[in-house]
């Protein structure tokens, strides 16, 4: 993440593959509008179509397939773009990996902050950042049937 151009508070997820390896980073950045910008600079990946998710809990322990995590930011709202009274705060959109392995994205969300504003990331218990096997399909409940956790990270300022 350029801090350069960082307009407000900051924070990054370095996240793992189920075997520890290093698989990259989320970073967060609150801009001068108060919506949060995602950047996703990830490596080591299956290529194709993949769900991006942001977590209720900040653990990610490998020996459980990162289900520490616990479930989606939901409040109180439905799973996926789709579906009535949906999304779930933690919702994010489906990502696309390179035939290398390689995913860099950026896009913006309203829908959570980093900790003064609707659904804060840094809360008491944390956020984790979970990337699925599979593509979210953005109305299946409770989670898109996004399959496995495939990579996982803990927000952090």
């Amino acid at each position: 993440m350029s801090v350069a151009h960082a307009q407000g508070p900051t924070a990054a997820a370095n996240m793992i593959d189920p075997a520890e390896a290093e698989a990259g980073t989320v970073s967060f950045e609150t801009t001068r509008s108060g919506t949060l910008r995602i950047i996703v600079e990830m490596i080591g990946l299956p290529p194709g179509p993949h769900g991006l998710h942001l977590h209720e809990t900040g653990q990610c322990t490998v020996g459980d397939g990162f289900k520490s995590a616990g479930g989606h930011i939901a409040g109180d709202r439905a799973h996926g773009i789709n579906a009535e009274h949906g999304p779930h705060p933690g919702d994010l959109p489906n990502v696309y990996v390179a035939e290398n392995g390689v995913l860099k994205v950026e896009f913006f969300t309203d829908r959570v902050s980093l900790e003064d504003g609707a659904h804060p990331l840094l809360d008491g218990d944390g956020t984790a950042v979970i990337v699925h096997s599979d593509p979210d399909d953005y109305a299946s409940q409770p989670s898109g049937d996004a399959g496995d956790r495939i990579a996982c990270g803990v927000v952090r300022r």
